[in-house]
């Protein structure tokens, strides 16, 4: 009896460490990417607008689906006002003024599609490219941690010098709302001239914790797909698609959570210094107070890959690159996930020093490396050896494997609906943490 008391137990501890192993990357008991997202968008004819959006918007406004809307210039929305956006609304970005929509401290969006009647923010161009339109910025008066109260004037390709005031963003605000956000899809977004710093599809300056933001898609972005600067913000099914810029910026102490998102790279539309997650406290230490708030990131569930049918020559060349990149001062964990195709799969900056203290900060685990010439190395450094038997410690139980891609993924070949989710029966690890084999 005691044999058999010990053997179920045996098999419920194996079980339950298969299961965990099992959960890495997207997950859920169903296709999530399924109904409400686009990965073609340039297939949809979503005819022409019929009403526009330009200037400022003062008093609560709602965007009805019956209406498409051409969202012209530099819109704000301001005096505390709401804008409530009505499931199935297309908006559609002016190429030629670049538009964007700004959402200014104090003020609030609502904007909740559903996985039937998501709310499309798009480019009014016939034939759209990435960066066609700027993008939606959302500003709250959450903490940063630069000296000097923030200024988002750069954010914008064209902006008057009366609208200044309302690209201020950051503060105490640590539970500042600024709305909710669900089933929204932004495509060809992060639109910049040469006046702008930066570009971006999605951006959240000092958004505060209350706030609600779940099942966005950015596909086709110019710029950064989604950036975080500031505040304490909570993500969950984020996805990007095939970005110019970064997928995931996280920047001037963000406190982020973000779980069960997906980044797809292409090694062809890839700028330079672009990653899945970039992930620093300052780009310039002499603006910081380092008496405020780090950067914190944790990530959970991710699945970040690069979509190329021949990853060895795309690294050869280099035109792949590096997965995560990790600035100095800063906190990172991810857990559960997975990196697939990558020259490098982590660079960490290059003023860290290798030692126990730094490597607490930055912790990988329960995360799935597969095809990835390298795991963790210190930037313009190729000597990672003591890195590699620091995460490689089977406490940490990370996986390493060179899988085909489509062995790995349950749907990679269906254009029209992917599924990134892992074939949860393709992968046995081994004890050590460090192989897997394949049924």
């Amino acid at each position: 009896m005691k044999n058999l008391t010990k053997i179920i137990w045996l098999l419920t501890v194996v079980s339950a460490s298969v299961s965990a192993q099992q959960e890495r990357g997207i997950i859920g008991a169903d296709n999530w990417l399924n109904t409400w997202t686009e990965f073609r968008p340039n297939t949809v004819d979503y005819g022409e607008s019929t009403h526009v959006l330009t200037g400022n918007i003062t008093e609560d406004t709602t965007l009805y689906k019956e209406k498409t809307y051409l969202l012209l210039g530099n819109v704000f929305v301001t005096n505390n006002a709401i804008l409530s956006i009505e499931p199935g609304t297309v908006i559609m970005g002016d190429s030629e003024s670049k538009a964007t929509l700004t959402i200014t401290v104090g003020a609030a969006i609502i904007a909740e599609g559903t996985l039937t009647d998501p709310i499309v923010f798009t480019s009014n161009k016939t034939t759209k490219k990435a960066g066609d339109w700027g993008g939606i910025i959302i500003l709250g008066d959450g903490h940063t941690n630069k000296l000097e109260k923030s200024s988002g004037t750069s954010f914008y390709a064209e902006i008057e010098p009366a609208h200044y005031k309302y690209t201020n963003f950051g503060g105490e605000g640590l539970k500042d709302h600024s709305g909710f956000i669900s089933y929204v899809r932004v495509e060809y977004a992060g639109g910049k001239t040469k006046r702008s710093h930066v570009s971006n599809a999605f951006l959240l300056g000092g958004v505060g914790a209350k706030t609600i933001i779940n099942n966005v898609m950015v596909s086709y972005s110019a710029g950064n797909s989604f950036n975080v600067i500031g505040g304490e913000v909570n993500l969950d099914k984020m996805i990007s698609y095939k970005s110019n810029g970064s997928d995931y910026n996280f920047s001037y102490g963000a406190v982020c959570n973000i779980n069960n998102s997906l980044a797809v790279r292409s090694p062809y539309i890839s700028s330079d210094e672009s990653r899945c997650i970039n992930a620093i406290s300052y780009n310039n230490v002499k603006e910081v107070d380092f008496t405020k708030e780090e950067t914190v990131v944790i990530a959970k569930n991710m699945t970040l890959l690069t979509d190329a049918k021949n990853l060895d020559y795309g690294i050869e060349v280099g035109l792949i690159k590096e997965c995560i990149y990790i600035g100095e001062n800063t906190n990172f964990k991810i857990d559960r996930s997975v990196m697939s195709g990558f020259s490098k799969a982590v660079i960490l900056d290059e003023n860290m020093k290798i030692n126990d203290t730094s490597l607490g900060r930055i912790q990988f685990e329960n995360t799935y490396f597969n095809n990835c010439k390298g795991t963790v190395f210190l930037n313009f450094n190729e000597n990672n050896k003591d890195l590699e038997s620091w995460y490689k410690n089977p406490s940490f139980f990370n996986i390493y494997s060179r899988t085909n891609p489509s062995e790995l993924f349950i749907d990679l070949e269906n254009s029209k609906r992917p599924d990134y989710r892992l074939l949860k029966n393709k992968m046995i690890a081994m004890s050590n943490g460090s192989k897997i084999t394949n049924n």
